[in-house]
């Protein structure tokens, strides 16, 4: 179960599927005798990113407040002096902070692949995939990734919503270089070690939307002013570890590879 879900209904099948289904594969892998896990883990599990405050340095915000998002007060304060906030990066090391159901469940697969190496003596790479997008992506579902429900939208001739005021950070990494990090991933011998899977170059939710809409020769995108609860303002992340290790970096451009996941059969 992907994406940030519907409601709080969603809960006992994002569980069951993400946390018992990751156990049921572990124990089975056990008794096959398999020892490589390449676990698909999420950038969601860091909640805000990175962040620095003028008066108190690095710093992780809360979760952020309803009502500050319903007077469209979308960036997080300095959970200090409540003073306006520098986004930056995050990297590996940087403790996790899930902020929805979504995130629990991709954190508890990390911690349970980390047992079963443990136990077993398995080695696990998980890969924290950033925003992934391109070729056969879900269509016309509200659990698919942003990218998937703008393209949509103009399949079927509307502008795609972009909630919030659009200039939430992210990094869209295309789906072949994440294909090509899953197989150096392969090459990987540590018990358990994980890698921020990114382009290193970090684009808003508004030039997500403007890209496709021209793509698609489309409509302009629509500023909605609508958030989601759960949701995070920006995470963006260092692809360093993985270039260092695994020596993936990403190859293809977002607007080559927003041109082509625009075409209809794509």
């Amino acid at each position: 179960m992907v994406g940030l879900g519907v409601d709080v209904y969603d809960m006992p099948a994002y569980t069951s599927a993400n946390v018992q289904g990751t156990a049921v594969l572990l124990a089975e892998m056990a008794r096959a005798g398999v020892t490589k896990l390449v676990l698909a883990s999420s950038m969601v599990i860091y909640g805000e990113g990175s962040y620095t405050c003028v008066r108190h340095g690095s710093v992780r915000p809360g979760p952020r407040a309803k009502d500050a998002l319903d007077a469209g007060v979308f960036e997080p304060p300095c959970p200090h002096c409540a003073q306006p906030l520098m986004p930056g990066t995050v990297d590996e090391s940087v403790p996790a902070d899930p902020r929805n159901v979504y995130a629990d469940t991709k954190l508890a697969q990390e911690h349970l692949a980390a047992s079963w190496a443990r136990m077993t003596g398995g080695s696990v790479t998980a890969l924290r995939y950033h925003n992934v997008y391109g070729p056969r992506m879900p269509r016309d579902t509200p659990y698919a990734g942003v990218a998937a429900l703008f393209r949509s939208a103009l399949l079927r001739g509307e502008a795609p919503k972009v909630f919030e005021d659009g200039q939430q950070r992210r990094d869209f990494v295309h789906v072949r270089d994440v294909a090509r990090a899953n197989v150096l991933a392969l090459e990987q011998k540590a018990p358990f070690a994980a890698y921020n899977i990114a382009s290193g170059r970090p684009r808003t939710i508004a030039d997500l939307a403007k890209a496709l809409s021209a793509a698609c020769d489309g409509p302009p995108p629509v500023v909605t002013g609508d958030y989601r609860l759960g949701d995070v303002r920006h995470i963006v992340a260092s692809p360093a570890r993985a270039a260092a290790d695994l020596g993936f970096t990403a190859e293809i451009a977002f607007e080559d590879g927003m041109a082509e996941f625009a075409a209809v059969n794509a």
